[in-house]
C-alpha cells in the first residue's frame, strides 16, 4: 500500500477512502485527520461523486488514537485540547458532508474509530468486528462526537451502556444496537457493501444532498421550524431540474436521467 496515511480511490461515481496505517491498527494520528479532512473536502466538491465508502485497509477499520503519539512530545506541543478540536473538526466535517458516507467495519471500531463510525451517514460490519466506545477503559473521553452523536442515534440508556461500560460489540450486537445498517459474515462484506452502495447511487444528488440536510438539521429544530423547513424543501424538490425529471420519467415510465440540480 501507499505510505499516506488516507488512500483515495475514485472508482466511477464512488470515491473509496482508506485509513492506512496497517502496522497500528489504522489509529488515528494528527497527520492522517489532516489528510482525511482535505478528502472529505475533495470529494464533496467533486460533482461526479456520489458516495463515501470509508473503511481502512488489511480488514481492520481503526483502533482509536495512536496512544504513542497521544503521549509524545508532539502532542504536548499542540497540547490535547487542540487535538480534540481537530478530531471534532474532521467528523463534523463527514457528518455534515452532502455526499453520503457509508463506513465499513472490520476489525477493531473503537475509540477514534468509532466516533469516524457514527459520523458517517450508514454503517455496515462484519459479524466479527469488535465495535464500542472504548474510551473509559483507558480513563480518556471522547472529544469528537459520542455524547451528542450517539444519544441521538440509540437513545440515552444505550448511550450510557455503552460509554460507561466500555463494551464491544460484534456486528450482529450492533446492529442490535440500531448502532449500525447492517452486518454480514466476513466473506459476504464486500457485496453487501456494494449491494448498498447501489441504492444510493441511482438516486438525485440533489435530492441526496437535500434530503440528508434537512433530516441532520431537523434533529436539533422545534416542530414549527422544521414544518417550514419541510414546504421549502418540497417547492425547492418541485422547482429542481431532477424533481421535474423523476415526474416526467414516471408519467413516461422510464429511467429518470438525473442532472445534480
Amino acid at each position: 500500500m501507499d505510505t499516506d496515511h488516507v488512500l483515495l480511490e475514485k472508482d466511477g461515481d464512488v470515491a473509496r477512502v482508506w485509513l492506512n496505517r496497517p502496522h497500528k491498527m489504522n489509529a488515528v494520528t494528527v497527520e492522517l485527520l489532516h489528510r482525511l479532512d482535505e478528502i472529505i473536502k475533495e470529494v464533496d466538491a467533486d460533482p461526479d461523486l456520489k458516495v463515501l465508502v470509508l473503511r481502512g485497509v488489511q480488514n481492520q477499520f481503526c483502533s482509536g488514537f495512536d496512544l504513542d503519539e497521544l503521549l509524545s512530545d508532539f502532542i504536548g506541543t499542540t497540547t490535547a485540547m487542540d487535538v480534540a478540536v481537530l478530531s471534532a473538526q474532521v467528523c463534523d466535517r463527514l457528518y455534515s458532508m452532502n455526499t453520503p458516507s457509508i463506513a465499513v467495519l472490520e476489525g477493531y471500531v473503537t475509540a477514534g474509530g468509532f466516533e469516524l463510525m457514527i459520523s458517517c451517514d450508514f454503517a455496515i460490519a462484519s459479524d466479527d468486528a469488535k465495535i464500542g466506545d472504548f474510551h473509559i477503559r483507558r480513563a480518556l473521553f471522547g472529544g469528537a462526537g459520542p455524547i451528542y452523536r450517539l444519544p441521538r442515534m440509540i437513545g440515552l440508556r444505550k448511550t450510557k451502556e455503552l460509554m460507561l461500560t466500555g463494551k464491544l460489540l460484534s456486528g450482529q450486537e450492533a446492529k442490535d444496537f440500531d448502532l449500525i445498517n447492517d452486518s454480514a459474515p466476513a466473506d459476504e462484506l464486500d457485496q453487501r457493501v456494494e449491494d448498498f452502495i447501489g441504492t444510493l447511487t441511482d438516486k438525485s444528488p440533489f435530492m441526496m444532498k437535500l434530503t440528508k440536510m434537512a433530516i441532520n438539521q431537523g434533529l436539533d429544530a422545534d416542530v414549527k421550524s422544521l414544518m417550514i423547513m419541510e414546504h421549502l424543501a418540497v417547492g425547492n424538490a418541485l422547482q429542481s431540474e431532477d424533481g421535474k425529471e423523476g415526474v416526467q420519467a414516471f408519467l413516461q415510465k422510464r429511467e429518470p436521467k438525473w442532472v445534480g440540480r
